[in-house]
């Protein structure tokens, strides 16, 4: 199958399977003699497989080291285990960093009940707080929490 064909069997646009083989994830597609990518069925199943990792979450390394566990099936599953194991410790923690950057949104929001004026907006004021300001509110508010810019920025890296 062409990769048109790839892209649409498994809900992957055709750039990120071109990354996913650049970055070694996905295997080369042989070529035909005009020279277009030519995918076998196996390619369609390492890439949904590739693509439920990426769903749950999971960092390019940790799919590399899955798939690495995967193409080995005589070994043991300890490497899967372990990967899984620290995952489940970086969504934890994901976990906690949203249930601070909830708190933070929500302590925020009640700085402005009905005011009609911006200018008088609670909200708009403790934006425009100094980082260093935000900074003690925050570790006032808690140990743990992160500020706002820290917790939402991607985690691990793109999605693509």
């Amino acid at each position: 199958m062409k990769i048109g064909d790839l892209a649409s069997a498994s809900g992957t646009p055709v750039d990120t399977i071109r990354y996913y083989e650049r970055e070694g994830l996905l295997p080369a597609a042989a070529r035909t003699a005009s020279n277009y990518r030519q995918y076998e069925e196996r390619h369609l199943e390492q890439l949904r497989f590739i693509r439920h990792c990426r769903n749950l979450d999971m960092s390019l390394d940790e799919v590399r080291e899955l798939l690495a566990v995967r193409s080995a099936p005589e070994t043991g599953c300890e490497a899967a285990n372990r990967v899984l194991d620290e995952h489940i410790g970086h969504v934890s923690q994901r976990i906690r960093e949203l249930r601070g950057l909830e708190r933070q949104l929500k302590e925020l929001r009640a700085r402005c009940a009905s005011v009609q004026r911006a200018d008088e907006c609670g909200i708009l004021t403790g934006l425009a707080q100094p980082a260093e300001r935000l900074e003690a509110s925050r570790n006032s508010a808690g140990a743990g929490t992160r500020h706002l810019a820290e917790v939402h920025s991607p985690v691990k890296g793109a999605r693509p």
